[in-house]
C-alpha cells in the first residue's frame, strides 16, 4: 500500500511537460515556399540525422531551373534587325519585363473600339491596297517597266441606271524577257491603275529571244479584225513598229524588231493580239473549254515557241552564228 501511494504522489508532483510542435519532412517541404516561420524541429540524437533531414527537405522542394523560360515570369519583347552594310549578320534585340507587354491587351481593346466607332466610312478608307500581296519585293517592283497604255471611261447599264467607272490597261516588264499586261476598273483612275498593275505583275510570263535582243523568226497572227506581222532584225536596227507594239516589246527586252499592223488598229485589240503571239498558248488548238463549249479566242494558238521546243522538233541543236 505504501509503495502504491508513493508512486501516485511522485506522479502527481512531476511537472507537466507540454508537447512541442513537430512536423514531418513532407509537411515542412510543403510550407517552405509560402512562409519563413518554420516551426522548430524535434531534438535529434545526433547532428547527422538533422543534416540528413535538411537534405531530404531540399530535394523535395527543388530549385527552379533558370535555363528554361517561364511565360509568366519572363515576358519580353524581341525585334530582329536585318543585315546591313556595316553589320552583315542578322541581329536580335530582346527587352525583358517591358511595360508594353502588360498593356498589350488594353491597346487591342482600344483599337477595336476605335474601329467600331469609325463605322462603314472607316472601313472604306482602310480598304486593302491592290499592291498589298504581290510575289515581288518593293525594290523589284520599282525596277519594272510600267506603261499605262489605255485609259477609258466605261459605263455599265443596270436596271436602276448607269454606273460609270474608269478602265485602265497597264503593260509591265523587267526588260529581260518577262512581260505581262493587266486590266483594272474602279471609280478613280489611280486605284484602277494599281489594280491593273497588280494583275500585270501576276500575269508576267517569259518570252524567248534570239541573242537576248530580237525574235527567232517571222511571226503573224490575227485576232478579230487586227492582223500583226512581226519580223526579226539585225543588230542596231531598233524598234520600228506601232506605238503600242513598241512599248510591249520594250518591256519584254526585245531591242531589234519591226512590225506591221493590218486592219483594225484598236489599241486593245493590238495589245491582246501581240501578247497572244509572244506568250505561249494556254491550251492546244480547238481544245475547247473542257465542258463541251468553244474555246476563248485569246486561249487559241501555240504562241512563241522556245529554243528547246524548236531543237526537239528539228532534232538538231541551234548554235549562234555570231562570233563577237
Amino acid at each position: 500500500m505504501h509503495r502504491i501511494a508513493r508512486a501516485k504522489i511522485s506522479h502527481l508532483q512531476r511537472p507537466i511537460e507540454r508537447n512541442r510542435p513537430c512536423l514531418s519532412a513532407h509537411k515542412i517541404a510543403f510550407l517552405r515556399p509560402y512562409t519563413t516561420d518554420i516551426p522548430p524541429l524535434t531534438p535529434f540524437e545526433s547532428i547527422n540525422e538533422e543534416v540528413d533531414l535538411e537534405e531530404r527537405i531540399r530535394d523535395d522542394i527543388g530549385y527552379p531551373d533558370l535555363m528554361t523560360s517561364d511565360p509568366f515570369l519572363d515576358p519580353h519583347d524581341s525585334k530582329i534587325f536585318a543585315p546591313t552594310r556595316r553589320a552583315p549578320f542578322q541581329n536580335r534585340v530582346t527587352i525583358r519585363n517591358d511595360p508594353s507587354l502588360f498593356t498589350h491587351l488594353r491597346d487591342e481593346e482600344n483599337a477595336a473600339e476605335q474601329q467600331e466607332s469609325k463605322g462603314p466610312a472607316g472601313d472604306e478608307e482602310d480598304e486593302l491596297s491592290p499592291l498589298a500581296h504581290l510575289p515581288l519585293s518593293k525594290s523589284e517592283l520599282n525596277g519594272l517597266y510600267k506603261f499605262p497604255l489605255l485609259t477609258r471611261r466605261i459605263t455599265q447599264q443596270t436596271g436602276k441606271g448607269k454606273i460609270h467607272r474608269m478602265y485602265t490597261l497597264v503593260v509591265v516588264g523587267n526588260g529581260d524577257g518577262l512581260v505581262g499586261y493587266g486590266e483594272g476598273k474602279d471609280d478613280e483612275v489611280p486605284r484602277a491603275t494599281d489594280k491593273a498593275f497588280a494583275q500585270a505583275v501576276r500575269n508576267m510570263d517569259y518570252v524567248e529571244r534570239f541573242e537576248k535582243r530580237t525574235l527567232w523568226t517571222e511571226m503573224d497572227s490575227k485576232l478579230g479584225a487586227t492582223h500583226i506581222i512581226l519580223r526579226p532584225r539585225p543588230v542596231g536596227f531598233g524598234l520600228r513598229c506601232n506605238p503600242n507594239v513598241h512599248q510591249v516589246l520594250k518591256a519584254a527586252g526585245i531591242k531589234d524588231a519591226s512590225a506591221k499592223v493590218w486592219g483594225s488598229r484598236n489599241p486593245l485589240s493590238v495589245i491582246k493580239t501581240l501578247f497572244r503571239m509572244l506568250h505561249a498558248g494556254n491550251a492546244p488548238l480547238a481544245m475547247g473549254d473542257g465542258i463541251g463549249g468553244r474555246a476563248r479566242r485569246l486561249d487559241k494558238g501555240s504562241g512563241l515557241r522556245s529554243k528547246d521546243a524548236v531543237e526537239r522538233e528539228r532534232g538538231r541543236k541551234l548554235v549562234d552564228l555570231r562570233t563577237w
